[in-house]
């Protein structure tokens, strides 16, 4: 039942997602703040640059203390509150609303290290994948409601500017739900251990593999390819170059629909969705086989899948070969991809990062983001969303090197 919450957390958050670029970039005159592209990055890039020390401090402060309940409350009623404010009139000023936002989006990562927390303490090593995707799966179906809602929304008669308006109520009103939810139903784990042990287990295999290996030398067999322990660098780079190009690519792509391809606001909805089916789908599909094979040979695939659903992405929209539909295809595969990438990540990193330390994932994830968020609207703005979108592949190929080098 903990779960719930973040469900209709995610509804609030499917429907931001797109909204609010659209209403960052959106006249004054119809009802949004009037900014550019590069006005988009600089406020996005700020707001996720932001959260790289508040997420470091949340994953720390909460294994620190050892409660994680209170983070997850705290993310939500933040959000209720600011996305409330957003409906005065005084938010529509572009600082005013840039300051808000990026306190939002600091507070919002406090329940990311206790999400990840709760999952690895309250379920065994060989439970993690199966539970990591079932909520995840959950979480995609809120995100897609939320999609839902937007794409009724923005599809009514009414004003863009009266849209925004209804946008910010619904939100904030299902991270109120959210809040109550999480009040009624999650509790901290009695004891934290799971981790502990998970990484005890992983030292003992390494010393195991060297007295093997050891023994294989002495008999004359010198292949010491088995005496090898999982290295963070590469891993830690891999998600670093992954958020990165997700950042180039996602950040511009609802005003690319809009004022590229002449999409209305509504239907843009309709891509995203597409995106989180497939999404929902690779959840479906990992959630009993994220720890089955090689985790990292698989992790590596689903990046060069995603950098080559980008190249083909230009190459479609490039020669306009019904660039809309063949998106929506797309989309879904790019979806399908993050979805297998994202448990794998998750199953290895909490492995792999000792306990006191589960929020430098977080630091990884957000530097990149933050880094894309800006670097994407403003490779739009001055060379064109083509050439940037060909930037977010080869960085996603730049992941893929990275995992496969290290």
């Amino acid at each position: 039942m903990w779960r719930l919450g973040t469900f209709f957390h995610e509804m609030a958050y499917g429907l931001l997602s797109v909204f609010i670029p659209l209403y960052i970039a959106t006249s004054v005159t119809s009802g949004g703040l009037g900014g550019s592209l590069v006005d988009l990055g600089i406020i996005i890039g700020i707001s996720v640059f932001c959260t790289i020390p508040a997420s470091y401090f949340w994953g720390w402060i909460c294994d620190k203390i050892r409660h994680y309940k209170a983070f997850i409350l705290l993310s939500f009623l933040s959000s209720a509150i600011i996305l409330f404010l957003f409906t005065f009139p005084f938010t529509r000023n572009l600082v005013v609303f840039a300051v808000l936002f990026i306190l939002m989006s600091v507070l919002h990562t406090a329940h990311e290290s206790p999400k990840n927390v709760l999952v690895a303490e309250n379920y065994s090593h060989d439970q993690w994948g199966r539970v990591y995707a079932v909520y995840e799966g959950l979480t995609e179906i809120g995100l897609i409601i939320g999609l839902g809602i937007g794409f009724v929304t923005f599809t009514a008669t009414y004003s863009f500017g009266i849209n925004a308006i209804y946008s910010f109520y619904v939100c904030s009103s299902l991270s109120l739900v959210a809040f109550l939810i999480s009040l009624l139903f999650v509790a901290d784990p009695i004891i934290n251990f799971e981790r502990r042990l998970v990484g005890m287990e992983r030292k003992l295999e390494y010393v195991h593999s060297g007295f093997h290996t050891v023994s294989k030398m002495w008999h004359g067999h010198m292949d010491t390819s088995s005496f090898k322990q999982t290295r963070f660098l590469g891993f830690g780079l891999a998600i670093l170059f992954f958020s990165l190009a997700t950042g180039v690519f996602y950040t511009p792509l609802p005003v690319f629909f809009t004022n590229y391809l002449g999409v209305d606001a509504g239907s843009v909805f309709i891509m995203y969705v597409l995106g989180s089916i497939g999404a929902t789908s690779g959840f479906l599909f990992i959630r009993n086989r994220a720890f089955g094979g090689d985790s990292k040979k698989r992790m590596s695939r689903m990046i060069l899948f995603r950098g080559l659903l980008v190249f083909l992405i230009v190459g479609v929209v490039g020669l306009s070969f019904y660039p809309l539909a063949i998106m929506g295809v797309l989309l879904v595969g790019l979806g399908f991809a993050f979805a297998v990438y994202s448990i794998l990540m998750l199953c290895n990193s909490m492995a792999l990062v000792p306990e006191g330390k589960s929020g430098i994932i977080d630091v990884l994830i957000g530097v990149g983001a933050a880094a894309g968020s800006f670097l994407g609207p403003y490779l739009a703005e001055i060379i064109g969303y083509l050439p940037a979108f060909l930037v977010s592949g080869l960085l996603f190929l730049v992941a893929f090197v990275c995992l496969k080098i290290f």
